[in-house]
């Protein structure tokens, strides 16, 4: 082997000792997160040096195969002294198998897909930052190269500056497309960030974190032709598949392009490649935000509450909820709900405690605590969670608990209809419910292809909406309740049905039969189009159609029942319906407002969150409820007596 190569495969083994040596202190919050970083380093160095040590099943590069021997019983060790968790057992399994893989002389490719996929279970179960938090200035990282790597790895990348020549071992090509497609971004920064001992290739800690992220994506463009960029972005805009793979920046820079090349072919790696180390922005943008400008919120607003600025943090935190969190929150409910209830109760506590005031020391634990949060929604996120099965169930559930609302509402509103003999007046109530289906398909064509609708606008039609649907249904339900004996009803159909169901009526049936049904289709369909860019379009679809037929005979059943009541008995158990729908809707809007910053929150701990009864643990939503329910039990009451005022006894009873 050349004298310079065992040069550079020495130093850089010594690095990684120092580096381990660097480490062996007693554990914390931040060794251990720096013990997970030194685990991933080494298992990315096996993934893509390992093949220069084993060919055929036999060595061929005595050096690189000692290096690689001892760096897998090194990931062995390390992972042994972590932080217990219930996935360390299976990660010392996967160590185990990785060792005894390279000891067996395995092929490079085996020993690089054991790497990689043990390096992704490894960060699913120590959660730790390892992408920027922000997409970095790559106009700045022109600048930045040529001030601090040109010299060295020349201006294209070919190894070749002008201090080259002097250099032993020489410097890396980046413009090497074999040696580029086995190095990740964070490969990259990581050896941007810490050198390489034995080598001309200083650390580069002192930059900016930002800077040092904006160099990584800069030598990692340079074996991509800037020509196949556009086909990059022309896949990357109209096939969603390739969208799921990354979901964030995190999933962006752990990734390889070898690794994308294996599941897309050659062409189609190149091309994303190509594109998205150009253009980072694009990963965020997909979705007006990620779970990476979560974590920047968060941090801003912490920042904010410490210089005594409260009002900043507050709007901070809400933003790291709405632009951050909100568009990723169907598919996460979808795959994980129980998580996705911890985020929203996280938030509300974290609000809250901006919003007293409380010390310093609350703020910075509730923020802690969402943060973690929320790197357990980013491996719940992750591309390889998606499944068809999720899909369907996701597809399905919402559809029925959204779909149910509103089906209520409008079987309720025709049943009393037929009931009255008033078909005339249906028609505004069709006409409603049908034109909130098409302006749903609009709303999610417009958010799709035009403008993208923020998390405040989202969760302030669904407050408003089902604030204005609940007070109706107070009066309404009140109303029907008045008329569930004999006498009230025929006394009322004798003086005012007549005059009741007036055009102007008609026109109110259609304003609140299309309310209650955009307010859902609305909801829905931003989940199905978060839903539709994990790639299971079949799936999703046989959920949704799953759904409408469950749907369609409840309506079926709930018609069929309702007309065979007497008309006294329909109205009170419609009333009942009705004053439920009210109180659980009054929970919704008054939750959405909240999440929508409108109103404050004041977390309730003894209080369970059951969505489908409008119940949120908060002492707004709760009063709202409670009034609700108050206002109920007396409008029943007084329109008792009122009824009970204007019987006759000669009235016939039904």
């Amino acid at each position: 082997m050349p004298a310079g190569d065992v040069s550079r495969r020495f130093g850089r083994w010594l690095a990684i000792v120092l580096a381990l040596l660097a480490f062996c202190l007693p554990a914390s919050a931040s060794a251990n997160a720096a013990g997970v970083q030194t685990i991933w380093r080494l298992l990315d160095y096996i993934a893509v040096d390992y093949a220069g040590a084993v060919s055929g099943g036999k060595v061929v590069s005595s050096a690189e195969y000692a290096e690689m021997t001892e760096f897998a019983g090194q990931v062995e060790e390390r992972v042994q002294a972590l932080a217990p968790t219930s996935a360390k057992s299976d990660l010392l399994r996967r160590t185990g198998i990785l060792r005894v893989a390279i000891a067996a002389k395995a092929d490079p490719r085996a020993v690089a897909e054991q790497s990689r996929t043990l390096a992704s279970a490894l960060l699913a179960a120590y959660p730790v930052p390892l992408a920027p938090t922000s997409p970095p200035d790559l106009a700045r990282a022109d600048k930045l190269y040529a001030q601090n790597c040109a010299s060295c790895h020349g201006m294209n990348g070919d190894g070749r500056g002008p201090n080259a020549a002097r250099l032993d071992p020489p410097p890396i090509a980046f413009s090497d497309k074999d040696r580029a497609d086995q190095r990740s971004l964070f490969g990259l920064y990581q050896v941007i960030s810490q050198g390489l001992d034995g080598t001309a290739m200083q650390s580069f800690e002192a930059l900016p974190e930002i800077d040092r992220w904006a160099l990584a994506f800069h030598a990692g463009q340079l074996a991509y032709p800037e020509t196949a960029a556009r086909e990059g972005e022309r896949l990357w805009r109209e096939d969603a598949t390739v969208r799921a793979r990354y979901p964030n920046l995190a999933a962006l820079v752990g990734s390889t392009p070898a690794a994308l090349a294996a599941d897309l072919g050659g062409e189609k790696a190149l091309a994303l490649t190509a594109y998205l180390r150009r253009h980072p922005e694009a990963v965020t943008a997909r979705l007006h935000g990620s779970l990476a400008l979560t974590r920047e919120r968060l941090g801003q607003s912490l920042a904010a509450y410490r210089k005594g600025d409260r009002k900043g943090a507050s709007d901070l935190a809400l933003s790291a909820y709405l632009d951050g969190f909100e568009p990723v929150e169907p598919v996460l409910a979808a795959r994980d709900a129980t998580l996705m209830a911890r985020i929203e109760r996280g938030m509300a506590e974290l609000r809250a405690a901006i919003g007293e005031g409380r010390p310093l020391g609350e703020v910075e634990a509730a923020n802690r605590a969402l943060v973690s949060l929320f790197s357990e929604a980013e491996a719940a996120l992750a591309p390889d969670r998606a499944s068809g099965l999720s899909s369907f169930l996701g597809a399905f559930g919402v559809l029925l608990r959204e779909g149910l609302e509103a089906l209520l509402i409008v079987i309720a509103m025709i049943a009393f209809l037929k009931k009255t003999e008033r078909s005339e007046v249906l028609g505004f109530v069709h006409g409603g419910w049908i034109a909130a289906l098409v302006a749903g398909v609009a709303t999610w064509f417009v958010a799709t292809y035009v403008i993208s609708v923020s998390g405040a606008s989202r969760e302030l039609t669904e407050g408003f909406g089902s604030l204005f649907a609940a007070i109706i249904l107070l009066t309404v339900g009140i109303w029907m309740h008045g008329k569930s004996n004999a006498e009230a009803w025929q006394h009322y159909v004798k003086e005012k049905v007549s005059a009741a169901l007036s055009r102007r009526s008609g026109w109110f049936l259609f304003l609140l039969s299309f309310v209650v049904v955009y307010r859902e289709v609305f909801e829905t369909i931003l989940f199905y189009a978060a839903l539709w860019a994990e790639g299971n379009g079949v799936a999703m679809l046989a959920g949704a159609a799953a759904a409408a037929a469950l749907l369609a005979v409840i309506a079926w059943i709930m018609l069929r029942y309702s007309a065979r009541l007497p008309i006294t008995q329909f109205f009170s158990w419609s009333s009942i319906l009705i004053a439920i729908l009210a109180v659980v809707l009054a929970g919704k809007g008054i939750a959405g407002l909240q999440e929508a910053g409108v109103i404050g929150v004041r977390p309730l701990d003894s209080v369970p969150r059951i969505d489908i009864l409008g119940l949120f643990p908060t002492v707004q939503t709760v009063l709202a409820q409670i009034t609700a329910i108050l206002i109920l039990a007396a409008g029943f009451w007084f329109s008792g007596r009122s009824a009970a005022a204007t019987r006759s006894p000669a009235s016939p009873a039904e």
